[in-house]
């Protein structure tokens, strides 16, 4: 059976982490979020940022591509080369 001060303070530990991780962090709404846009549009301009999401869209693409390519049996990379 779970002692339950072992509880207590698992619950007292989980209550300071968040408490941390909110003053580090703080709240993040909506007005924080236009910020760091405006901020984003202002250091890259608005013809640099659509360059800027193709070149993040197609590294993604090949990280999935990559990530997939490591899930297939050695057989089946074989018969791809091929």
């Amino acid at each position: 059976m779970i002692d339950m001060r072992f509880c207590y303070y698992i619950c007292i530990i989980k209550l300071e982490i968040m408490t941390a991780l909110n003053i580090f962090l703080g709240e993040v709404g909506p007005m924080q979020i236009i910020l760091v846009l405006a901020i984003i549009l202002l250091l890259f301009g608005g013809k640099k940022i659509p360059e800027l999401m193709k070149g993040l869209g197609s590294g993604l693409k090949e990280f999935k591509n990559a990530s997939k390519s490591d899930d297939q049996s050695p057989d089946t990379k074989k018969e791809e080369t091929k």
